[in-house]
């Protein structure tokens, strides 16, 4: 029997701020990226995680075996999240950040469907299935936006900046089908950091060869270089993770991304404001179709149960 349950205060709480440290992600990524290359960032930050993590699961006495099984999930589920990752670093080179951070975090969107498909729990509702109408709707405006540039140069730019924005969906598909899958195999019972384990080792091993293969070793040793490795390491890939993986074992998935609207609406804010990056009207009105999906299939149920208590309040 399934006993995760629906959202409550306390993982309300840990969703906001996480969504705040993932808006960040995206933005420090960006904001690197001339001296450290953001492929090879995210490798080298997904190797040093994994190392804490392996030490946390010393200090636990937590032992994984390859006799329970759970390595084939793991091994799925690494290649998938070292897949996100390899997208993601490459469309942070031709896109703008607050793009990516809206465009990746349609994640909850097809982990929602993915789910509805697998287990009887997580089927979708009509409202979420609006939901999912606007998000893609929303998707369909911030491409088709750009295909009007006319001059050679424009046409240029909007063009790799339509291939970033691709890429960046398909980060947030590999990162719905990450979830999907952590949910329907033995892994949804297996300890956290067994599962967080799995994606970060394989994660450094991929991507930090597919760094060198493309060329994307650059790095120079500056302080900022530095903070930004511990900021990626420490808070992103092994406190952040941890802790998701933690909320994914207690929670109803979908019901997970509740607030995860918080995050690209963070990174659009932070984008402008810390990287001077232009909003345009059309892709602002794309972004708002896609936050109302988000909310709608992952708040449905919250957002049922307040016009519930609205309607039925006592009329003075």
């Amino acid at each position: 029997m399934d006993t995760r349950k629906p959202l409550d205060a306390g993982a309300a709480a840990a969703m906001a701020s996480l969504c705040l440290i993932w808006a960040l992600q995206q933005i420090v990524l960006k904001a690197t990226a001339a001296e450290f290359a953001p492929l090879l960032q995210i490798a080298l930050r997904s190797g040093i995680a994994a190392a804490l993590v392996w030490l946390l699961m010393l200090a636990r006495r937590e032992r994984p075996s390859l006799a329970d099984g759970n390595w084939r999930a793991g091994l799925a589920v690494g290649l998938l999240f070292a897949l996100e990752f390899l997208l993601l670093g490459e469309a942070v080179r031709r896109t703008s950040a607050s793009h990516l951070v809206v465009l990746l975090y349609t994640a909850p969107i097809f982990a929602a469907l993915g789910l509805h498909w697998r287990l009887p729990e997580e089927r979708l509702r009509p409202a979420q299935w609006l939901g999912i109408l606007l998000s893609f709707s929303g998707i369909a405006l911030t491409f088709f936006s750009r295909t009007g540039a006319s001059s050679g140069a424009l046409r240029g730019a909007a063009s790799s900046m339509l291939w970033g924005d691709a890429l960046a969906v398909l980060a947030g598909l590999a990162w719905g089908a990450t979830t999907v899958l952590v949910r329907c195999t033995r892994l949804a019972r297996a300890p956290a950091t067994q599962t967080l384990l799995y994606q970060l080792a394989a994660a450094f091993v991929l991507l930090l060869a597919a760094a060198i293969a493309l060329g994307q070793t650059r790095f120079s040793a500056t302080p900022l270089a530095w903070s930004v490795l511990a900021f990626q390491s420490l808070i992103i890939s092994f406190a952040s993770y941890l802790a998701w993986f933690g909320l994914l074992r207690r929670y109803l998935a979908s019901q997970l991304g509740t607030f995860s609207f918080m995050t690209p609406l963070s990174g659009i804010v932070l984008g402008a404001w810390l990287l001077g990056e232009a909003i345009e009207p059309a892709f602002l009105g794309g972004a708002a179709l896609v936050l109302a999906g988000i909310v709608l299939v992952s708040g449905h149920a919250w957002l049922g149960r307040r016009i519930r208590a609205v309607m039925t309040r006592p009329q003075i």
